[in-house]
């Protein structure tokens, strides 16, 4: 048996980081198996699907580095095969034509309530007679389509992660609407339970990996399995993810797309990575791993049944390993568009800045957006004092040592951090003074702060810039 796993997504939203984490997992599976991974995107919603949020879902797998081996199927293009299945079920006598009213669901909702009895469907029109049916259609009523759920039933299926899973069928809210606004002779919107289930037959689906927010789903989709005569996949229903609460990661705990964790400067490889570990982990314990290094030792024994609390202390360190262990021009290039963005003005021929100022700042970065603050000064030729650093230039003597630095750089033109270090040697011995002094009273004059990144190669790239001549000058005139 060959593998066959999938992903389906609904276009009414971003690409949901608990979409996503299913679909690495799936991926895991299908990898490890050498199996197959394939895409559906299910928009059957037409109000609320958008083609902009197919494209943030595609866009956002790519760029996680999941690639697929079919698809991307799309449901709305699969009505026909829906309304067959419908038909089928139909002729069977599984399924059958609900006239109810809305008026007439919600009095029986409200007398279900005063008896304090969970709501479900009573299924008052399964049996209705031709004439019955006959004069609802007369009176104009819309049907929908209810599929037939023995209450005697109890479905069991062994879940992956679960394992043995029970579900009493007289809990499954009644009989299961499977279309909507249909007549004598039409069948309407098909609806999810359904879809989902023709689908996965007609691709030949092995296995379904999904939340467990889906268990009840998967309940009554067995029993639409067996209705239509097919093999019934192997389930495993995953662990939420949580907030710090306890609570399903939803909108309300600020973001949770995809876009949103790339736009606060997340690489792929470190939230693919993060995602891999909501809910599993590898044997040897390894916590640092390519997707494909994961897939090697995925298996569903090691996926746990507890709820996986989102942690952004983890994912902001596992962030950092990756952006510290990255080339320079692999750095800039992922960090350009943060600078672009921030507004600091870029061109072909800052590349040879640029690349020394990302090898300088990169083993101090946790995200991308870290490298905007962190370059500010590197972009603008004068720079505002802190207090400490503007007392720093005021002590007596570090004017001299200025002036003295600005007279070596006028005679040397230093050109390396080497010479930059040949400098300061040069100032110390003629001004008499501690190199403590000049090395701290430099980094004020050309940072403007006493704190920051390493001072001689801040300077090289600040002269290769032509800012430290103005830097410089700028802090003698606080003096």
């Amino acid at each position: 048996m060959t593998v066959r796993v999938r992903i389906a997504p609904s276009p009414t939203g971003n690409l949901h980081i608990g979409t996503a984490r299913t679909a690495v997992f799936n991926w895991l599976f299908a990898r490890h198996e050498g199996g197959q991974f394939i895409l559906r995107i299910e928009d059957t919603d037409e109000e609320r699907s958008k083609p902009e949020f197919t494209e943030n879902i595609l866009s956002g797998l790519r760029w996680l580095g999941m690639d697929w081996d079919e698809g991307p199927f799309f449901q709305s293009q699969r009505l026909d095969l829906y309304r067959q299945a419908i038909q089928t079920l139909l002729d069977k006598g599984r399924a059958y034509r609900a006239y109810d009213t809305p008026a007439e669901l919600d009095a029986m909702r409200e007398a279900q309530k005063a008896k304090n009895q969970a709501p479900r469907y009573d299924n008052r029109h399964r049996d209705l007679t031709p004439d019955q049916q006959a004069d609802f259609e007369a009176e104009g009523r819309p049907a929908v389509i209810r599929f037939k759920i023995d209450d005697s039933r109890t479905i069991t299926w062994n879940d992956l992660v679960r394992g043995p899973v029970t579900w009493q069928a007289s809990d499954l809210g009644g009989d299961m609407v499977v279309a909507r606004a249909s007549s004598a002779s039409t069948i309407g919107q098909p609806l999810y339970n359904l879809a989902v289930v023709v689908d996965d037959i007609d691709m030949a689906i092995t296995h379904v990996i999904r939340g467990e927010d889906h268990i009840a789903n998967t309940a009554k989709q067995i029993l639409l399995y067996e209705a239509l005569g097919a093999a019934v996949p192997a389930f495993a229903h995953t662990p939420l993810i949580l907030n710090q609460t306890g609570q399903k990661l939803s909108k309300r705990d600020g973001v949770t797309s995809i876009s949103d964790f790339q736009n606060m400067g997340f690489v792929a490889p470190a939230l693919a990575n993060y995602m891999t570990l909501l809910g599993w982990s590898a044997p040897d314990a390894a916590e640092q791993f390519t997707l494909d290094e994961a897939a090697q030792q995925f298996s569903f024994d090691r996926v746990n049944k507890a709820g996986a609390k989102f942690d952004w202390d983890k994912l902001d360190w596992l962030n950092s390993q990756y952006l510290h262990s990255m080339e320079p021009a692999a750095l800039l290039k992922l960090a350009q568009p943060y600078l672009k963005n921030a507004g600091y003005a870029l061109t072909d021929a800052d590349h040879s800045w640029l690349l020394p100022l990302v090898a300088l700042l990169g083993p101090s970065l946790t995200r991308l957006t870290d490298i905007v603050e962190q370059s500010r000064f590197f972009f603008t030729e004068t720079v505002d004092f802190t207090d400490d650093a503007k007392a720093q230039v005021q002590l007596d003597g570090v004017a001299a040592v200025l002036e003295g630095v600005l007279t070596e750089l006028t005679e040397t033109s230093p050109v390396t951090t080497d010479d930059l270090k040949a400098l300061v040697n040069n100032v110390t011995k003629a001004q008499g003074v501690k190199k403590g002094l000049v090395m701290k009273s430099m980094r004020a004059a050309l940072m403007g702060a006493l704190q920051g990144p390493d001072l001689m190669d801040s300077w090289l790239i600040l002269r290769q810039r032509g800012f430290d001549v103005a830097r410089l000058k700028g802090a003698l005139a606080l003096t």
